[in-house]
């Protein structure tokens, strides 16, 4: 079978300028501007500093593939999408596309802030390949599927970012393109548009489409992917199987920073160095009943003491959703000076949630929810019941009070 996509050997490089030369305020900027102006030495303009996001990346999708895309946060992914999408171009190596394709990369990509639902389908759909008359002829299907038709004339500045996804994905399905490529945007939709999105693209594969996502929702992935591209530091670290690559990714993945946490966003001299779960009685576990009462500790090493601590513990399930946050704040519990290294330990209530997988994270915030210090993902844990399905019975059971009457 002939091939839909052919990477060869592709690399990314971007320019930056050296940390040095980065300025943390208006005054930093007016200063450098002006030091600039008043000396003519070279040395007043810092060279640039070059970094490669992809280096010698190469694989093969054939027609009708679901391939995921996966890695941590920074590790290239987007990168891929956006070579492979035409919207940059490659520093080395070449890329290869048989067949009309179909982009979706982010939130309002293609959309006028300005003009209205209706007026950004003609646009949006013109920037993917449509002909005038053809999106005229889909529009009233485009609409539909997108579910904001009431909405059709407002500009589209007024929409939330789900009205955005669905508008965007409804418009980029409507292309029946060849390839279609999704880069994490489904994750703002909410749950019955994303079963949506996702049952479309079964029928669209089923069609003999090839589909390309990149996901931190790896029960998204295992659903729709039997390959999976495990990118890591910018170059291909995995090509198989789906299992065996989630199994890699999770590996990498402990200590790794949630996919919110911005790094320009902390403090830098606080860390996070371990986070490890256990029974009550301080044995190790990964696999609890519900019901059963589980103990996480968490390593730090703290460069300056931080006063007024907020510590939060959440989990998260295997297919992303937020479960639960358990927070030091929020329950009153007494936080001393932390400085140098230690650990903090909580002891959950017995847990209620549903059987499947999850993880722990762990956060670190200055006075409330404000400044954060740093954020971890820590191990993963199992939860057992013989009938608490989450899909009947979804994120957690309690037991409840009945009373009958005539």
């Amino acid at each position: 079978m002939s091939m839909a996509i052919s990477v060869q050997d592709i690399g990314k490089q971007y320019w930056r300028a050296p940390r040095a030369a980065h300025q943390n305020s208006l005054r930093d900027a007016l200063s450098e501007g002006v030091r600039g102006l008043l000396s003519r030495r070279s040395e007043a303009r810092p060279a640039r500093e070059s970094f490669w996001a992809l280096r010698d990346v190469s694989f093969g999708i054939k027609h009708g593939e679901n391939v995921g895309i996966i890695g941590l946060n920074g590790a290239g992914k987007s990168t891929l999408l956006k070579l492979l999408s035409r919207i940059a171009a490659p520093t080395t190596g070449r890329i290869r596309l048989e067949g009309r394709v179909g982009a979706l990369l982010e939130v309002g990509t293609g959309f006028h802030r300005e003009l209205t639902g209706r007026e950004n389908i003609f646009l949006y759909g013109s920037i993917l390949g449509m002909g005038r008359q053809e999106i005229a002829d889909k529009f009233d299907a485009i609409v539909a599927f997108s579910e904001i038709g009431d909405f059709i004339d407002t500009p589209v500045k007024r929409y939330s970012s789900g009205m955005y996804v669905r508008l965007a994905f409804s418009v980029a399905a409507h292309l029946e393109p060849d390839i279609l490529l999704l880069d994490e945007v489904l994750a703002v939709g909410d749950y019955a548009f994303q079963r949506k999105c996702m049952d479309f693209a079964h029928r669209l594969q089923a069609s003999g489409a090839t589909i390309l996502i990149v996901s931190h929702n790896m029960f998204s992935v295992k659903t729709m992917c039997k390959r999976v591209i495990y990118i890591k530091n910018g170059t291909v670290a995995y090509d198989g199987p789906v299992d065996a690559g989630l199994k890699i990714y999770e590996q990498d993945s402990y200590l790794s920073h949630p996919s919110w946490y911005r790094p320009e966003q902390s403090s830098q001299d606080f860390r996070i160095t371990g986070v490890e779960i256990f029974d009550a009685a301080g044995e190790g576990k990964t696999v609890f009943s519900h019901g059963e009462r589980m103990r996480i500790r968490m390593r730090y090493a703290a460069d300056l003491p931080i006063h007024d601590a907020n510590v939060s513990c959440s989990f998260t399930r295997a297919d992303e959703t937020h479960c639960c946050t358990f927070s030091t704040l929020l329950d009153a519990a007494p936080v001393p000076v932390i400085a140098g290294t230690g650990t903090i330990e909580l002891l959950t209530p017995p847990l209620r949630l549903t059987a499947d997988d999850y993880r722990v994270s762990i956060s670190v915030r200055r006075k409330g929810f404000d400044t954060i210090a740093d954020a971890k993902i820590g191990a993963r844990f199992h939860v057992q019941h013989p009938d608490l399905d989450p899909y009947i019975f979804g994120i957690f059971h309690e037991e409840g009070h009945w009373t009958f009457g005539r």
